[in-house]
This record gives C-alpha cells, sequence and structure tokens, in this order.
C-alpha cells in the first residue's frame, strides 16, 4: 500500500500551482516538480505554444531542467509530482530518465475533458503500422547496421 505524505501533497499543489500561473503565461495548464531526498531539484511547466515545441509538456521541461542540474542524463531517485497524468511522451521521457516515482493530481480522463486527449495516440500504437495514420515506413538500406555495429563495438561509450 502506498502511502500519500503531507510532502507528497505539497509537491502536488506546488505543480497545481505551477499549472495554474502558467494559464497566465501564455501556456497551457500544467505544471511538473522533480523532487529528490525531499527537496525541489525542478519545476516545469507546458510551453508548447509559447515555445512552438510541441515536446514542451510539463513533465519534459522539468526533466531537462533537473538533467541540466544534475550534468546528467539519469534522474535515479528523483520523484515526479505532475498537476495531471503524463501523456505517452512525457512517460515515456520519466521511463527514460530514470525517475523512480509518480505523483498526479487530474487524471487523463479530466484532461480529455477539456480537449487534450491523448487516447489517439495510445489507440495508434496498438495499431499495426499499415494501419497508422501516419504511415512508418522501413527502408532496407545494407550500409545502415553499420553505425549500429560501431557503437556496439564502441569501448569507452556510455550506455544508457
Amino acid at each position: 500500500m502506498i502511502t500519500i505524505t503531507e510532502n507528497d501533497k505539497k509537491f502536488i499543489k506546488m505543480a497545481c500551482d505551477i499549472a495554474s500561473k502558467n494559464i497566465d503565461n501564455e501556456g497551457g495548464p500544467f505544471g511538473a516538480v522533480i523532487v529528490k531526498d525531499g527537496e525541489v531539484v525542478s519545476t516545469g511547466c507546458n510551453r508548447v505554444t509559447a515555445s512552438n515545441d510541441p515536446t514542451a509538456h510539463a513533465e519534459v521541461t522539468a526533466i531537462r531542467a533537473a538533467c541540466s542540474k544534475f550534468q546528467h542524463f539519469k534522474l535515479e531517485g528523483c520523484v515526479i509530482y505532475s498537476s495531471c497524468e503524463p501523456c505517452p511522451m512525457c512517460l515515456s521521457a520519466i521511463y527514460w530518465a530514470g525517475i523512480s516515482k509518480v505523483y498526479y493530481a487530474n487524471t487523463k480522463h479530466d484532461a480529455a475533458a477539456i480537449d487534450f486527449d491523448d487516447n489517439f495516440i495510445y489507440e495508434e500504437i496498438a495499431k499495426p503500422y499499415k494501419n497508422r495514420s501516419i504511415p512508418l515506413i522501413h527502408i532496407d538500406d545494407n550500409q545502415a547496421i553499420n553505425h549500429f555495429k560501431k557503437w556496439s563495438s564502441k569501448e569507452d561509450k556510455i550506455e544508457y
């Protein structure tokens, strides 16, 4: 059983406050806070329309700031608090960053109710490539594998 602490509630409120303020700052209604050992590492808000960057979701901007602060691409031991359940892109970024736990306030259904519906992405991922609305077309190039072989044999690579 997961226990939600007063600190968890405090950080969720912080994420929601960031989301609310961002609405008045040309941004979307989403905020995120990354915490490690009870201390705020970074915050982020949705800047998609303000920056013309479709990847500038709150969780992603918070991850970018935390990685910049730590000078590392992994955020192991960190927890993220989001004003809303992460979308598929943000959830992927959370996994890639190695974040330990996600707390969220609004659900994906709450987001869909205000026209932030990600269900089409979940549906697209489940479809065979040939049935997706954006075609994924494999081009067989016998030279393409060479850079993978080069990476595989690199002795001083930093794995991620």
